[in-house]
C-alpha cells in the first residue's frame, strides 16, 4: 500500500488492523467511534491527579517512535503485524504517525501511537511498562492536542478504561461530518 492510499483510508474513518491469527492486513470501520473529548467533558480520574502533580513522568514526542510501536504490539495476540509496523514507520517518516511518550529518566515508561490528519488525531494504540504511565500520557496528550488546536481525538473503539476519562461514542454520520471538517484545518502535532 502506498502512503496516499493509507491516508485516504484514515481520512474516510477506517483503520488498519491485522488478523491476530493470519497477520493479513485489512481496513476496518465501525458504526460508532469512541472519542476522547478535547473540551471540558474530558475527565482526569481523581486517583491520577497526585501522580500528575508529582512530575515523576516526563513527556516526549517522537523520541522513541519504533519502541512505542513495539510496546503497543507486545501482547500475546496482537493486531499490529510486522507489515503494519512498517506502515506506521513509513507514516512516521512522512510526518503523519507520532508517538506521545512518558519517560522516567532514561526509561521509556509508556506511550500512545497515533496518526495526525489536519485537526484530527487518530489514536491507534497505547502501552505501559511502568504502572499509570499510559494514563499520564493520555492526560498530557489531551493537553497537547488542545494547545495545538486539534478538534478530534478518535480512540476508535470504546473500553471501560477510556470511559473513565470521559470517552463517548459518536455515530458514523456525525463522525464523518466532524472528521471532514477537521481534515480541512491545518494543525501541527509536534
Amino acid at each position: 500500500m502506498d502512503i496516499g492510499a493509507i491516508l485516504a483510508g484514515y481520512a474516510q474513518g477506517y483503520f488498519l488492523m491485522a488478523d491476530e491469527e493470519t497477520g493479513s492486513l485489512a481496513w476496518y470501520g465501525t458504526k460508532q467511534h469512541a472519542l476522547i473529548p478535547l473540551d471540558e467533558r474530558f475527565h482526569c480520574p481523581r486517583s491520577l491527579r497526585p501522580l500528575l502533580r508529582s512530575g515523576c513522568f516526563q513527556v516526549r514526542i517522537n523520541r522513541a517512535f519504533e519502541q512505542v510501536v513495539e510496546g503497543c504490539a507486545a501482547r500475546p495476540k496482537t493486531w499490529i503485524s510486522p507489515q503494519l509496523k512498517q506502515i506506521y514507520l513509513a507514516l512516521h517518516r512522512a510526518g503523519f504517525a507520532h508517538s506521545f511518550e512518558t519517560w522516567q529518566g532514561d526509561t521509556l515508561a509508556g506511550g500512545i501511537l497515533g496518526i495526525a490528519l489536519g485537526a484530527a488525531f487518530i489514536g491507534e494504540s497505547m502501552f505501559y511498562r511502568i504502572p499509570n504511565a499510559s494514563k499520564v500520557a493520555l492526560v498530557k496528550l489531551v493537553e497537547h492536542l488542545r494547545t495545538r488546536g486539534f478538534r478530534l481525538f478518535d480512540a476508535q473503539l470504546m473500553s471501560p478504561h477510556l470511559a473513565r476519562f470521559g470517552a463517548f461514542l459518536m455515530d458514523g454520520r456525525d463522525y464523518q461530518e466532524l472528521l471532514q471538517q477537521c481534515l480541512r484545518i491545518p494543525c501541527h502535532f509536534d
